[in-house]
Parts: C-alpha cells; structure tokens; sequence
C-alpha cells in the first residue's frame, strides 16, 4: 500500500499540534485541507487516526504506532531538503532549556546529548514532576520536557519518545520471605509502580505498607541492591545490576507492564537549538 508523503507530513503535524487549526497553521494550508488529508490517510489506512475532542484531536492507539514509525524519517527528510543554514555555532547558539524525570534524565538523556554538549549545545537541566515541568513549558520557561505523562493541553506538541518497562527485583543473595511478606522498597508512599506491576501480572491489588519509601528510584535500587527488600523498577535503570549479578529477576512473566514516555515541545516554537536536541532524542531513544 502506498500513502503520500503529503498525508504523513499533516498526520504529523496534526499529532504533534493536537488541533486541526494549529496544524493548518504550521503546514500553510487550509483547515479543509488538514482535515481531508486525515481522512484520506484513515481511509487508506482503514482505521481511525483522531478522536474529536473538546480541546482538538486526541490520537488512537494506531496513529501512536503510526507516529512512532514515521516522526524520525520525515524529520530526517525534511532536514535533507531544506538543509543545514548554518553550522554548531547557529544552531546552538542559544541556551535549550530542558526538563525530566531525574532517574531517566539522569540514565538516559544526558549521556544520549554528551557529543551535542562538545559541540556546543548549551543545556540547563530542570529535574521534577511532570504537572510542574509542563506547565513551565507552556509558560515557556522550558523549550523540552520529556514527560512520563500524556499531557493533553492546548498548544503543546506530543512525540512517543519511548518505552520503558519494568522488572521485579532483589539482591542477588537475598534470602527474605516470599513475596507476600517481603519487605517493600518504593517510590512513594503509594506505592505507584509496585500497584501496577501487582495489578497487571498478579491480578490482584496490593495494599501492603512499604518498609523504605525513597522519592528517588536511585534511591530505591540501591536500597534494593543492598538487600533491604524488593521492587520494581525501570528495566533501563537496573541493566547493569541485573547484568553484573548484584540484582537477580524474581519473575520473568509474559507480559509486563510498560510505560510510554513522551517528548514534549511548543507548537510553532522556532529555536534551531531545541530542534536539534529533539530530533537527536527522537533518533537514539530508539536504542533505549
């Protein structure tokens, strides 16, 4: 089946925008036209793409995977065509002001922008909530935020930046109690990501107590790795406990759950910086 280049380009920016207006305005065309493109992309795609909505156009579950599969190489073809105008010096000369989970940003998004940092990138890091770090992009304090949310306000574009999923874990020579007395290490007090991990391969609730409760996951695995109890955590954040033996696998279960984080910008921001880093992100989070 072939589908336009042209379709791809306004489901883009449609999904980014999250409005048929916005998108009309970034692209050039008229409101009709976004609106026909959508339809004839569903058409060929037979299924839906948007949800009306109050605020614009919610995505399904399929124009998700479709996004995921097309944001990178048309990014990479519109550079291509239109070009590089300037070298390091233009398109960093200006401070990007980035925002983040710290355990990800920490892991992941710094080491991902070291060889932009030596080229020049000058970054400011905000670590926080994602409620908080929104709203400061929206009040354009920030100029990216990646988000552990789907945020659905007004004038922010949205883009899956990846998955993260999660694994139960202890010691390698831990000997405590099964595991419905084992001593609890979490996130907080809660227990937001030991709930649904509970929910989703147990079905069953858990409303245990924790023993350790660490705002921090940092904080929780080296609780963990030093034989304090168990938990779940990001696969990405334990890979070389897990690897090295001082973290061992409790269970290996079919399916796990899973977490999309997004990578979140302004609509109509134009910072060759903030483009940059984006595009970068987009591209190595794919190896995460």
């Amino acid at each position: 089946m072939s589908v336009s280049l042209d379709l791809l380009r306004t489901f883009l920016a449609v999904y980014r925008s999250g409005s048929v207006t916005r998108a009309a305005g970034l692209l050039g065309l008229s409101q009709p036209a976004v609106t026909g493109h959508i339809k004839a992309l569903e058409q060929a795609l037979e299924r839906p793409l948007f949800d009306r909505v109050a605020r614009g156009m919610a995505p399904t579950a399929a124009a998700d995977r479709l996004a995921r599969r097309v944001a990178v190489p048309l990014d990479s073809l519109e550079e291509l065509v239109l070009g590089d105008p300037g070298g390091p010096a233009e398109v960093f000369g200006r401070v990007v002001h980035l925002g983040g989970p710290a355990e990800l940003t920490c892991a992941r998004v710094l080491p991902c922008l070291a060889p932009m940092i030596t080229s020049g990138l000058q970054l400011r890091v905000t670590l926080g909530l994602p409620d908080r770090l929104l709203s400061e992009l929206a009040e354009g304090a920030l100029d990216l935020v990646v988000s552990t949310l789907r945020p659905r306000r007004r004038g922010l574009v949205v883009e899956p930046l990846c998955d993260e999923d999660f694994v139960l874990v202890a010691a390698a020579g831990w000997e405590g109690e099964g595991l419905d007395r084992a001593p609890l290490i979490a996130y907080g007090e809660n227990l937001p990501i030991l709930r649904r991990y509970w929910r989703t391969v147990f079905d069953t609730r858990l409303t245990r107590a924790p023993a350790v409760v660490v705002p921090d996951l940092r904080g929780v695995l080296a609780a963990v790795v030093a034989g304090a109890g168990v938990t779940v955590l990001p696969r990405y954040l334990c890979a070389d406990e897990l690897a090295d033996g001082r973290l061992r696998l409790l269970l290996d279960p079919e399916l796990a759950p899973i977490n999309t984080l997004f990578l979140v910008s302004r609509a109509g921001t134009a910072n060759p910086a903030g483009t940059a880093v984006r595009r970068h992100l987009l591209l190595q989070a794919r190896n995460w």
